[in-house]
């Protein structure tokens, strides 16, 4: 390639030459190039709907000058004859170029292609052009797809990292105006320079990409260790060079006896590579308060990122189909390199010196148990996905976090199975073996049957293949001065290997793999003075639940946990009864501050049995209040039906300042998820009984005054991404005094000139009404919430600042009209429209009906200020059936609003990409 690179513009203009040799076995019609950069062209690309589908809304707000493309593409084979090429439209990023003749096995063809390259912004991947007119580039140019079973492999760009290009050799020219810097992983041959500009002239062979970093400040540095040289540039200004050399070098030394040597004679770490894929945890402190030294954080940092660049230039894998491969070796050797450097360190480092952080399981967890629950977290929501699933097709939290830790762990489980270095020995003869070559799907697990002395097929049939979930626990057990009887119940039919250990005085003093049978087993083994026994003590298999793995050997309570109280919010230990306690704060107008102390038992790790109990003191009118509720949590493993829960939850406050009302609120959640977790589509069946009972307030009257009992079943079916949200919910309401059918469907659209549409659709209708009064009409602008649902702070009020405040919800309305309810039906469309950043303009309708009185239409508009969606707005109404409520003296009374205030709902909102 000749590359002309213009940083002003943010264009690489390119002459290429491309000799294809087809290898295979097949006659060759079409060469499939990958062009990965024009996935920036439109909203349209794979990249953009990823990009949608994890909310991340920055590349489709993009200006144009932002995004990047391929343009001006011309191909000519070597007999100087235009190639005709296309591409499809909604796949941008792959082109197909048909060959004038077939092209036969072991024959080559000769393809000259000039094309010009828009960067993107680094804003959207960290790949591309950035504010200090620099350039870091990756799969920025043409080049040839990898061809496998009679196929080019066709993958989009999803900024996933797992682009597969053929293995090849280049030879590069690279001109860039004076005054800027190259760094790359190829070797550097020379360079010339002029007035103007510097042509480098740089080559690499067996390579399916490389990296390039163009500066007009270099910030890379270069370290030498076992022949390698090093460029880095991984941000740590508190630790000095020496330090860092040695850091590099034993990071080098350990990756060269651990997997291999490295084929080639220089490799690039990049503070962007690292920030793309972080040591999760460590990234998410602030420096001022990280409990790791500059050293060790700097350490973690570069191992990481450098195994993650050492593998992907060097070991060739189809990561989007085999990732857990390259995964599975990165951690396990991560994991290797704690053992062997920092034995004593913990996952949160020094903070496990703190006398006040001492009752905290979190703290006093070795650095490597981390793996563990940051996988535990998604296999106890029943998110986990089996480590051979496609990496496009991964939840983003697996993809990032949880499928590579267990991937690490699956292989640390099979190294402590196996002994005698088989994992490793394995791992070397892979990477030695497959030097310059494609690593085929079933390369690996043939070293490793090959080298194990045990049978290890359901080491690939149940770890790597399946998402089966692996718990044990003992059954009956009996005790003698010397011997140990006891069976183990198999809880999922899950049949591995599991370790068991023999516990003195928290010393190990034996311990035995036990092989199982389908069937539950008896086994007696010496006791060796043991006063505990527990199953997979160290962890090392990637069980579901470790707090039924253990019997205490001494008294007549062998599975008697004692309580331990621990202050807001810590990581599950299985041999303790952890109460967690939390001060808590509300506000309603009626209670002023209620102050709580909430008692509960949910660890970060989703449990099976939930309680969580909220005693609290209202400033206000000085009495107890609070709430509470118990939970039962089901995961169905293999069923859309994936969740059930069942729950008893109560509360206790005041609906007006000399009244309280008590709810009480039995239910049943049946979550619904397709097979492809990465749709976002959810559905939801909530059944519940909601009994009321309401003190009578003499400030606040009521024309209804009994207490009363409502089923409600309701269905919600909701897919929502950045682009496009959709949901529909259906429900009903029964009671002694009523009965209602209700269906609510909503639909927001970001269309590609960044102006957003909003729809909602409401319809109600009484089945029934035997009562006398309005408490359970339908209403147009502030629902009587009869069922107490809704996070009012001043429920009762009709005038003043809280009767502003606005729940979307019924009629939606945002202006207080005269007769804004109805006891028989009621419809209404409510519409917004963006027209600048997050000021939009909005628009209701609605039709109602009362017994006796004719049916009405009704209408409101104006503008609304949408600064957080569902958590912070504001509406200005301007005209409605009131008349231009604009010029009304009282104005300001009219202003309705909506503000979250729960941390819980307001953290919804930053999870939701993950999960």
């Amino acid at each position: 390639m000749f590359v002309e690179v213009n940083i002003e513009d943010k264009i690489l203009n390119i002459q290429q030459e491309i000799t294809f040799f087809n290898q295979s076995t097949d006659t060759i019609n079409t060469i499939v190039l990958n062009d990965w950069n024009n996935a920036y062209s439109n909203v349209n690309s794979a990249l953009a709907r990823r990009f949608s589908d994890e909310f991340y809304r920055g590349f489709h707000l993009a200006k144009e000058e932002e995004r990047g493309s391929t343009q001006n593409l011309t191909v000519i084979d070597q007999n100087k004859l235009f190639l005709s090429w296309n591409r499809n439209t909604t796949v941008p990023d792959v082109v197909h170029v048909r060959l004038r003749e077939q092209l036969a096995p072991n024959e080559k063809i000769t393809m000259q292609l000039t094309y010009v390259v828009k960067i993107p912004s680094d804003v959207f991947t960290k790949y591309g052009y950035d504010t200090k007119k620099g350039m870091n580039l990756k799969n920025w140019f043409l080049t040839p797809a990898r061809y496998t079973n009679h196929n080019f492999v066709k993958y989009n760009n999803e900024n996933l990292d797992d682009i597969a290009n053929a293995i090849s050799n280049f030879d590069i020219e690279l001109k860039i105006p004076l005054n800027n810097f190259i760094t790359t992983d190829l070797n550097n041959e020379n360079f010339i320079r002029d007035n103007n500009s510097t042509i480098y002239k740089i080559s690499g062979k067996n390579r399916t990409d490389f990296n390039l970093n163009i500066e007009p400040i270099p910030t890379f540095e270069s370290y030498q260790s076992n022949g390698l040289t090093v460029l880095t540039n991984i941000d740590d200004n508190k630790i000095s060079s020496i330090q860092k050399s040695q850091i590099i070098d034993c990071v080098v030394q350990f990756a060269n006896a651990t997997i291999g040597k490295y084929p080639f004679e220089k490799i690039v770490i990049s503070e962007t590579d690292y920030e793309r894929n972080p040591f999760y945890g460590l990234n998410q402190l602030p420096a001022f308060i990280r409990p790791f030294s500059d050293n060790f954080t700097y350490e973690i940092k570069f191992l990481k990122t450098f195994l993650n660049t050492y593998l992907n230039n060097s070991l060739f894998i189809d990561h989007r189909k085999e990732a857990w491969i390259h995964d599975a070796i990165q951690v396990y050797a991560m994991m290797k390199y704690i053992e062997l450097n920092h034995p004593n360190s913990k996952m949160l480092g020094s903070a496990s010196g703190f006398k006040l952080l001492k009752s905290f399981n979190l703290t006093n967890l070795d650095f490597n148990e981390q793996y563990s629950y940051f996988y535990m977290l998604m296999a106890r929501k029943n998110l986990d996905q089996p480590l051979n699933t496609p990496k496009d097709a991964l939840i983003k939290f697996n993809e990032q976090i949880a499928s590579k830790y267990r991937a690490g762990l699956s292989l640390r489980y099979l190294d402590n199975y196996l002994e005698k270095n088989t994992v490793p020995n394995s791992i070397r003869e892979l990477y030695l073996s497959k030097q310059g070559l494609d690593v085929e799907k079933d390369d690996f697990e043939s070293i490793l049957k090959k080298n194990s002395e045990k049978d290890i097929n359901w080491f690939f049939s149940t770890i790597i293949n399946s998402r089966k979930a692996i718990d044990y626990k003992f059954a009956s057990f009996s005790k003698t001065q010397d011997s140990i009887s006891f069976s183990i119940k198999n809880k999922t039919g899950v049949v591995v290997p599991m370790p068991i250990y023999g516990i003195k005085n928290g010393e190990i003093v034996f311990k035995k793999w036990l092989n199982f049978q389908d069937k539950d087993s008896l086994y007696t083994i010496e006791r060796k003075e043991a006063d505990k026994i527990v199953l997979n003590y160290k962890n090392e298999v990637p069980e579901y639940n470790l707090r039924n793995n253990w019997k205490s050997l001494k008294g007549f309570f062998p599975n008697n946990r004692p309580v331990k109280f621990v202050l807001m919010k810590d990581l599950e230990d299985p041999y303790y009864n952890q109460i967690l306690y939390v001060p808590t704060i509300e506000f309603n107008i009626y209670d002023g501050f209620i102050l709580g102390m909430r008692l509960h038992n949910k660890t970060i790790l989703d449990k099976p049995f939930i309680f969580d109990i909220t005693p609290a003191y209202s400033t206000n009118t000085e009495s107890l209040s609070g709430s509470g509720s118990i939970s039962i949590n089901h995961n169905y493993r293999n069923s859309t039906l994936f969740n059930a829960k069942y729950a008893l939850s109560g509360s206790y406050f005041h609906y007006a300042p000399d009244a309280t009302y008590f709810k009480f609120n039995p239910s049943i959640q049946l979550r619904i998820r397709d097979n492809d977790f990465r749709d976002n589509r959810k559905e939801l069946i909530y059944l519940r009984q909601v009994l009321v009972n309401r003190e009578v307030s003499q400030i606040i009257k009521s024309d209804f005054n009994e207490n009363y009992s409502v089923f409600n079943a309701k269905y919600f079916n909701t897919k929502t991404e950045v682009t496009n949200h959709f949901s529909f919910m259906s429900e009903i309401q029964v009671s002694s005094k009523f009965s209602k059918a209700i269906a609510e469907v909503s639909y927001r659209k970001l269309f590609e000139n960044n102006r957003q549409m909003n729809l909602r659709w409401y319809a109600g209708a009484f089945i029934h009404n035997n009562t006398n009064s309005d408490f359970f009409s339908f209403s147009l602008d502030r629902p009587t919430d009869y069922m107490f649902d809704y996070n009012y702070y001043g429920r009762s009020e009709d005038t003043g600042f809280f009767s502003q405040q606005i729940i979307i919800a019924e009629g939606a309305f945002k202006s207080k009209l005269a007769t804004p309810l109805a006891n028989q039906w009621m419809t209404t469309l409510n519409g917004g429209y963006g027209i600048w950043n997050w000021v939009e303009v909005y628009g209701d309708v609605g039709y109602l009906k009362s017994k006796y009185h004719s049916d009405r239409f009704v209408f409101d508009s104006g503008i609304r200020l949408n600064l957080v969606t569902d958590y912070f707005e504001v509406y200005l109404p301007v005209y409605s059936s009131n008349g231009w409520e604009i010029n009304d003296n009282n104005y300001n009374e009219k202003i309705r609003f909506i503000v979250t205030l729960s941390p819980k709902i307001f953290l919804n909102l930053f999870n939701r990409k993950w999960f």
